[in-house]
């Protein structure tokens, strides 16, 4: 997978809704930027592939009779340019009409032209409409769904970006605003673990009047506790400490005008055992984490660096090629030099996977690009910001012809150049991957290597590569064959009759019998991992309640033997296998690895929750790294890097955040009612001590448990979710029983004995 960082990252941000006026001190007035029909002064036009009106007057907000009209390609953007920096601003109003459009905001400037990360606007607000404006707020200094600050820089440029699909919408008095003041406002209160209210507040809220009564009777709060986590300090939460604990009930908690309910239920029995079945610490890991920082804050364990560009990675000037991610144009790395970023992901306690190329040729500079337009006149896209690179296919959908020279933007690659780099590398990456998802390179290089590959292709370059990376760093473990999806652990692009012709053998299994065949050949292993790359097949991109609750069940297609895929996986299976409708992807791949190369280890080298701004994201990525451990996979790394103060960030913080670590040896849990569809309960122990991690994927139900082998005691618990979104949570509570722990709706909770 690719994500083209200049122009396509994404973050989750907060906004705030018009109801919150302001309080942050900036600059002395508002900035206006455009309003009545003109860009203000001071401000300039660098809009690209963008069809702009800025007199509309078929919509409009105000009196003014007029809006700003904007049509852009995919990827295009209104680009507004100001004389100078706007930092001193403490956020960004405007009015906005469309049919959903599908843009993401995002401010750049300096010299380098840095930018922020993206800001979606199905995060700020999902009910924009075509034939009303809405008025959006962006606060600076508490952004959406993460109250983190915007980014230090030397911000000038305002850009409105359309996504893949392109967009069209109206725009009108957009504003920087001088200061912003958050009316006071409780946002959730919520009961957690035994006897706890976790009551998450914005602005000055006076808590002196709250008060908690359950099924009519009034609990007497003994203990308030608050924490505002330091990197996103615009929430608050306050825990209050009840004279007795929770039971089935009607829970009510009010202060001032503000009351939350609670229907807490009966709660589902279970127990936890320890056992001495390790946790490989290595299933934490990310691809392309940002910063040393990045690696700590989140407790990263292994960091990859991987990709569709890094298949054609020339590591002797550091150039890489974008393939069918953006035009096949050429560039410098976005990550620096290879041997380099080993060094500080090493140094940061992270261990380090490099990919490394395994087809015939690499990037020869950074400017070159396989399809001009004045060769290939007639392609189907044009890069908006180079309009002479092609994407490489017709208007009807095919490959242009002749097929790309590939020195045009390549020069050539073999064993002998690879053995040179990793033999010279001064950093020694603890993995190495041959090449990434090679099996599709007809289809993402196709201009380097247009011929579909097959099985005895994909194996050959594999042997070869990982014989050179073996030889050159003698301890790298090798982990393929890195296939894209579950279509093509089966097959080749070739297709059936390449199965066919290798007597009817599924590919993965195949593979494994073959590199057990190359091991005692070569008289040594080749091969130590398994390596796949897992997307849940399930279209949830609606993002309405069905998808959300759909993105949440999905994760039994990971173990679950009675699970059949909701998707064209579970009715059309396309493999030999038995149970070919069931998933059941870590199991399954064990016993492919036990039948065919057994001491193989497993890895997931790509895998993604679906929606990384999306709450849901974030539970999803929770129970996942739950599973991982449970079901024994050795070590993976999310698609691609996510947002630290995000949904999917938060769920690495929840297990390793801060060097408080989930345990290393799995504890069994078995409970009377399991019910994967909406909770997923995990458990670990390490040094005589209890870690839980408990997952409500209920959107507005309170779960509740009585386990047994959960000792009393003092606990540090973190959590994240439930009405306050994706906000960090900690303290520490004393769990007086495990007989009515409650976990409120949509949040994962950490609980670590102390």
């Amino acid at each position: 997978m690719f994500i083209r960082s200049k122009y396509l990252r994404l973050a989750a941000f907060v906004a705030l809704s018009l109801s919150v006026i302001t309080a942050v001190h900036g600059a002395a007035d508002n900035l206006p930027v455009y309003t009545d029909d003109t860009l203000s002064s001071g401000w300039q036009n660098w809009s690209w592939s963008t069809d702009i009106n800025l007199a509309a007057t078929d919509l409009h907000a105000g009196s003014s009779g007029t809006s700003l009209s904007v049509n852009s390609s995919a990827w295009a953007a209104l680009s507004l340019k100001a004389d100078s920096p706007f930092t001193d601003y403490a956020g960004l109003r405007f009015d906005i009409a469309g049919a959903e459009p599908g843009i993401q905001i995002y401010f750049q400037g300096g010299t380098d032209d840095a930018s922020t990360p993206q800001i979606p606007l199905s995060v700020i607000n999902k009910d924009v409409t075509a034939d009303k404006f809405t008025t959006l707020l962006i606060d600076f200094k508490s952004l959406p769904g993460t109250g983190s600050v915007l980014p230090d820089g030397p911000w000038d440029r305002i850009n409105f970006q359309a996504l893949g699909d392109g967009a069209a919408y109206h725009l009108d008095n957009i504003v920087l605003l001088s200061e912003i003041v958050v009316t006071p406002e409780i946002l959730s209160a919520e009961p957690i673990t035994n006897d706890i209210v976790a009551v998450s507040t914005k602005g000055a809220v006076n808590l002196t009047d709250i008060t908690v009564s359950l099924s009519g009777k009034t609990i007497t709060v003994t203990n308030r506790t608050t924490y505002t986590p330091v990197d996103s300090p615009a929430k608050s939460i306050t825990y209050l400490s009840l004279a007795s604990p929770f039971k089935a009930g009607n829970l009510v908690i009010k202060s001032g005008n503000s009351s939350f309910t609670h229907v807490l239920p009966a709660a589902q029995t279970g127990s936890i055992t320890t056992s001495t079945t390790p946790i490989s610490p290595l299933i934490y890991g990310v691809n392309f984490p940002t910063s040393a920082n990045y690696i700590k804050d989140l407790g990263v364990t292994v960091s990859r660096w991987g990709g569709n560009a890094v298949t054609a990675y020339n590591p002797f000037g550091d150039f890489t090629n974008a393939g069918n991610d953006w035009y096949f144009e050429n560039r410098a790395s976005e990550n620096g030099k290879a041997d380099d970023w080993i060094g500080w992901v090493n140094g940061a306690g992270s261990a380090s996977v490099l990919t490394v190329p395994a087809l015939d040729w690499v990037a020869k500079d950074t400017t070159s690009y396989s399809y001009p337009k004045t060769i290939y006149p007639d392609q189907q896209k044009f890069d908006p910001y180079n309009t002479d690179a092609g994407n490489g296919m017709l208007t009807n959908g095919s490959y242009v012809s002749p097929v790309a020279d590939p020195t045009r933007a390549y020069t050539p690659w073999n064993t002998t150049a690879a053995k040179t780099w990793l033999s010279g590398l001064k950093n020694k990456p603890k993995f190495v991957n041959i090449d990434n998802e090679i099996e599709i390179a007809s289809s993402t290089h196709q201009d380097m290597h247009p011929i579909d590959i097959g099985y005895d292709e994909e194996l050959k370059r594999i042997v070869d590569f990982a014989t050179v990376a073996k030889q050159a760093i003698p301890s790298v473990l090798v982990a393929a064959p890195s296939s894209c999806s579950w279509w093509f652990y089966w097959t080749s692009r070739i297709g059936w009759s390449d199965t066919t012709a290798h007597n009817n053998t599924d590919f993965l299994p195949w593979f494994l019998a073959q590199m057990k065949l190359q091991e005692q050949k070569a008289k040594k292993r080749i091969l130590d991992y398994l390596d796949i790359h897992y997307y849940f097949q399930p279209d949830t991109s609606a993002n309405d309640d069905a998808a959300k609750a759909l993105r949440l069940r999905m994760t039994r297609s990971l173990w679950d033997p009675t699970y059949v895929d909701e998707s064209w996986a579970g009715s059309d299976p396309q493999n030999h296998q038995p149970n070919g409708t069931i998933i059941q992807l870590i199991p399954r791949m064990k016993s492919l690895i036990a039948q065919n190369y057994p001491g193989t280890k497993l890895s997931i080298g790509e895998w993604s929750s679906q929606n990384d701004n999306d709450l849901t994201g974030g539970l999803v990525t929770a129970d996942v790294l739950g599973l991982f451990g449970r079901y024994g996979v050795d070590y993976a790394t999310y698609w691609a890097t996510p947002n630290e103060q995000g949904p999917v960030g938060l769920a690495y913080w929840l297990y390793r955040g801060y060097g408080t670590y989930f345990g290393n040896s799995l504890s069994q849990v078995r409970l009377s009612t399991p019910l994967p569809n909406t909770q997923g309960v995990f458990a670990a122990a390490e040094k005589g001590k209890t870690s839980i991690v408990i997952v409500n994927k209920n959107p507005s139900t309170p779960i509740s448990f009585s386990l047994t082998g959960v000792p009393a005691g003092k606990y540090f618990i973190r959590h994240f979710g439930g009405a306050a979104g994706a906000a960090k949570w900690q303290t520490t509570i004393n769990l007086k029983a495990a007989n009515y722990i409650v976990v409120p709706p949509y949040t994962a909770l950490f609980l670590k004995q102390n």
